[in-house]
């Protein structure tokens, strides 16, 4: 005699519900803070920018730092 033996399998789904609220100031200080950064960002390419001119303006880097103590000391 053999015995058998039955295998059954059991599906269990389970869910995991987290209840999150996020207030409006929450979202608004994230736009807020994105802005101020993008705003940052555009400050220091324009600086980049202004730097560049005055380099390309003045020959290269030496003759712009030469002209920038020429201009502070007054000679």
């Amino acid at each position: 005699m053999q015995e058998t033996t039955a295998l059954s399998r059991q599906k269990s789904k389970t869910t995991t519900r987290e209840n999150t609220k996020t207030t409006v100031s929450a979202e608004v200080d994230k736009v807020i803070i994105g802005s101020i950064a993008a705003f940052a960002g555009l400050i220091g390419i324009w600086s980049l920018a202004c730097i560049g001119s005055a380099m390309f303006q003045a020959g290269g880097p030496l003759q712009l730092i030469g002209g920038w103590f020429k201009a502070v000391s007054g000679m």
